[in-house]
């Protein structure tokens, strides 16, 4: 076993022990494995223990990555989810190589991935980054701009609006954690209400607190030094 089969393991265990804790079915929430800064080989050992879903911060590293990987492995079922933010000289470069954006909290940056998305792909699925607690530090739009980029991006052909993702400080305990998670929770409920049963997906919690996302209501959490180990010391 490879360490990070052991440690996709583990963090599947803890996802699950998680869901058990706080009644939620555990097919309903998604393990994204965070492979930013780590090479292709990385991605291919999780591949090889079932990983099939993957996040990259960083545009062009995770482009190299996803050419050489469909070049290598052509039958791999893969996703690819970027959750790094996005500059108006990159959106071509996202809309024809990930499959989802959970980044996405400006209307151009929207429009310009819908229309260089190519048509022989499906729709990019996106989710919008709010600004749960205000972070001065943190993208995302703000909860009351939220209801009106929703509503322009959901128009848009070649973007399907999947639902929200948030990145809150980091908070001292579990209770102060579900707390910020249960703001973003509330926002995707009204957001359901106003787009319907396509908004299925939301993406909150990370390796230090992923049970209190779970707990919140997450569908889908963030997870790369669980998975991957320590980031490599940048140059």
């Amino acid at each position: 076993m490879t360490t990070i089969e052991g440690n996709l393991q583990a963090q599947r265990q803890r996802l699950a022990q998680a869901c058990q804790q706080f009644g939620r079915d555990v097919t309903a929430v998604t393990l994204l494995a965070v492979s930013k800064t780590f090479g292709a080989q990385a991605v291919v050992e999780a591949m090889a223990a079932g990983q099939q879903a993957f996040g990259e911060n960083y545009i062009q590293e995770g482009v190299d990555k996803i050419v050489a990987l469909r070049a290598s492995h052509p039958e791999a079922t893969v996703q690819w989810h970027c959750i790094g933010p996005i500059q108006s000289n990159k959106t071509r470069l996202v809309a024809e190589h990930f499959d989802w954006v959970q980044s996405l909290d400006r209307i151009k940056i929207a429009q310009r991935l819908s229309e260089q998305r190519p048509g022989h792909l499906a729709p990019l699925q996106v989710c919008l980054q709010v600004n749960v607690d205000g972070g001065a530090n943190k993208s995302g739009v703000t909860p009351e701009a939220l209801p009106a980029l929703a509503a322009a991006v959901a128009q848009l052909p070649g973007l399907r609006l999947r639902g929200l993702m948030c990145i809150p400080e980091p908070a001292p305990d579990f209770d102060s954690q579900r707390a910020l998670f249960l703001r973003c929770t509330a926002l995707f409920d009204a957001l359901r209400q106003q787009q319907g049963a396509q908004v299925d997906t939301l993406s909150m919690g990370m390796s230090d607190d992923l049970e209190a996302a779970v707990a919140a209501g997450a569908t889908m959490v963030r997870v790369g030094r669980g998975v991957f180990g320590a980031r490599p010391a940048k140059a």
